[in-house]
């Protein structure tokens, strides 16, 4: 993907999958990795702690505009902005001549983003496929090959995790991931870790290799600082006050108020609400104004990063049940150190319909577009997609339906 060429991607619809979420990372970050250029987002060491008279953490971050790949006219290029759709009845495009060909005026076209046109297809073949029961509604591969013949569209937001630095004493060599569904550290990252001793045991090694390392309880001494989206859109016009009202909503406590991610969904299909400046409310680099950061700084014994709500077999609901497709949002979960009873009743509450696995004491959920993340421990491993990243100084940012998907969203 990373070495095919832009006239050659151009002469097809998209690229079908068959495997699991890790084998669809592989596949989208050699399309992004050579073609998706956007300024990183801060590192932790671009931030510069102080705290205001009310006890909240102001954090100025940099904008030194560096530029991941090289650079180009995509480099002011917000990840909310649209791209116009060209396609027919069917839902495939129309850039083609009769004869199949490319057109001439697209053969040396680049790749803009977020991308409309070229989409994936995930035929589910792996352990957990989140990202198909997330985006079908289902883990059927005649339902994943019926979306694509039919040429169905959804947008999908995906996270860029910068490492910075990949141990304590390492330099700073910015290293680029795109996640789809999940960054996860702590007991995630252990037991991604443990399972890859038993490849052999094909899906069953999650289920050993999460009870190993679930007695084990390890909690790591961390900092995690995020966006605050809220109070930065709560400032000034009648606009920010619109877009206050529907992120209050998604994220009021009352189950009953939560709107969840379904085929059509509101939230998804809303126009990105464009502030004074003319740019839409994207991403920390996107405005050089000082925005306002919170910090989370203790002994955790996970730190997650859901991109969408990562339904599988094992959590029917997901780890946050009203995590959207396309809304431009992270939802960062941070588990604090707690005994090892609460723990399990908080992983038996993920395991169950209905469950309520976020209303702990020891759990905080937040919506944020940007996160950074610096370890104090020897040891920090994450998992991006089920596939292992070792990073000690981590930055992520989410963009708002970069890449679409053959599907439709889930029905139930």
């Amino acid at each position: 993907m990373a070495s095919t060429s832009n006239k050659e991607l151009y002469s097809y619809d998209g690229v079908v999958a068959v495997g699991g979420d890790g084998f669809f990372n592989e596949i989208l970050n050699g399309f992004l990795s050579s073609r998706h250029k956007a300024p990183y987002p801060p590192s932790p060491t671009d931030i510069v702690h102080s705290v205001d008279g009310n006890g909240s953490v102001l954090i100025h971050h940099g904008s030194s505009g560096t530029v991941a790949g090289t650079t180009s006219q995509n480099e002011d290029q917000s990840p909310l902005l649209s791209t116009p759709r060209q396609e027919n009845g069917s839902g495939f495009s129309t850039f083609r001549t009769e004869d199949g060909s490319c057109n001439i005026a697209d053969q040396d076209r680049e790749f803009s983003f977020p991308e409309e046109r070229f989409r994936f297809g995930i035929i589910p073949a792996g352990s957990t496929d989140a990202i198909v029961m997330c985006t079908t509604g289902t883990r059927d591969p005649i339902t994943s090959a019926l979306h694509i013949v039919l040429g169905k569209r959804v947008c999908l937001d995906i996270a860029q995790v910068v490492r910075w630095k990949t141990t304590s004493a390492s330099k700073v060599e910015p290293c680029v991931r795109y996640a789809a569904s999940f960054a996860g550290y702590g007991f995630y990252g252990d037991v991604i870790t443990e399972s890859e001793k038993y490849r052999w045991m094909g899906p069953k090694r999650y289920d050993y290799a999460g009870t190993k390392v679930f007695l084990r309880h390890r909690s790591y001494e961390a900092e995690v600082a995020y966006l605050q989206v809220k109070s930065e859109v709560t400032n000034s016009t009648s606009e920010r006050g619109h877009l206050s009202s529907q992120i209050q909503a998604l994220w009021s406590p009352n189950e009953s108020e939560r709107v969840v991610c379904r085929v059509n969904c509101t939230v998804c299909n809303k126009k990105p609400i464009r502030v004074s400046t003319g740019s839409p409310l994207a991403t920390p680099y996107s405005h050089p104004e000082e925005t306002r950061w919170l910090r989370s700084k203790g002994r955790f014994l996970s730190i997650g990063a859901a991109v969408i709500s990562c339904r599988n077999e094992r959590a029917p609901d997901g780890l946050v049940a009203d995590a959207h497709l396309s809304d431009g949002f992270l939802n960062l979960i941070l588990i604090k150190d707690c005994p090892h009873a609460l723990y399990l009743w908080h992983l038996t509450q993920l395991a169950r319909r209905g469950g309520s696995p976020l209303n702990f004491k020891f759990v905080e959920h937040h919506k944020t577009t940007a996160f950074v993340f610096t370890s104090f421990g020897t040891e920090s491993v994450w998992n991006l997609d089920g596939e292992l990243f070792q990073a000690h100084q981590l930055s992520a940012q989410v963009f708002r339906g970069l890449v679409s998907l053959f599907a439709a969203g889930p029905e139930v």
